[in-house]
């Protein structure tokens, strides 16, 4: 029988599938890792939602249309004590409560945006057109707001005369809110903008309706051709709503 011994493994095997066990699979874990997290990462920076900016429409409209709310507001409480109608009454009561609440929604925009309430340029730049240059009535700001006169007229008024002037004053001011939501909708990113704008178009239209039927019961007219307006904003399609959005209500 041989003496000679079999031969033992190769001995550079060995050493081989050690440097793989300990250097080279954890070193392509870690690469799979890392090429994983970089595609997570730049998935998200292409389809994420982009906060908007301080120039964007989104806080344009935010900024412009809560100062709109504060004179809607201001009317509505200053009709609520000069008059005994109900209907009245109730119509103020909801365009008071829901555009506080609107106001409120769209500062809570702005702080999660981290911009400030303050707006950093003309009213209604943001805009597409040139509405930032309109010529206004002396004391008006925006389309559709009163001016410090009409305002005054309204704390003198009282009973029918109050009424009236109420009614045609808030039925221009949800003209030119309906106008601004429909900026909003074309020009705006954010979908909350959009859920919100487009909720304000469909109330204020049917506000608009509400209020021209309401001056008829008191033998007064609106102050624009309501029944041609109503006309075109049906003609342009309507708006689309996201029923998962925060409630609104008129302008």
């Amino acid at each position: 029988m041989s003496d000679v011994e079999a031969p033992g493994p190769a001995p550079a095997l060995r050493p081989a599938r050690e440097r793989w066990r300990t250097f080279g699979a954890p070193a392509l874990a870690a690469v799979t890792v890392a090429a994983l997290c970089l595609g997570v990462l730049l998935g998200w920076l292409a389809f994420a939602p982009r906060t908007p900016d301080d120039s964007s429409a989104d806080a344009g409209f935010a900024r412009d249309m809560s100062e709109h709310h504060a004179q809607a507001i201001l009317m509505s409480q200053l009709v609520m004590q000069r008059t005994e109608d109900e209907q009245i009454r109730r119509l103020a009561v909801d365009i008071d409560n829901n555009q506080n609440f609107e106001r409120g929604v769209m500062a809570t925009w702005l702080e999660d945006w981290g911009l400030p309430r303050a707006r950093g340029e003309e009213r209604m730049a943001w805009m597409e057109g040139d509405h930032s240059s309109m010529e206004m009535p002396a004391g008006v700001v925006m389309p559709g707001m009163a001016s410090p006169t009409e305002i005054q007229a309204l704390t003198d008024a009282t009973g029918r005369e109050a009424e009236v002037l109420f009614l045609q004053l808030m039925t221009t001011h949800h003209m030119a809110g309906v106008e601004m939501a429909q900026a909003a909708l074309d020009q705006a990113d954010d979908p909350r903008v959009h859920a919100l704008a487009g909720r304000m178009v469909t109330a204020q239209e049917g506000e608009v309706t509400l209020m021209r039927d309401l001056l008829q019961d008191r033998d007064a007219e609106p102050r624009e051709d309501v029944d041609a307006w109503l006309a075109q904003l049906d003609s342009s399609g309507g708006t689309d709503e996201d029923d998962d959005e925060e409630h609104t209500g008129g302008h």
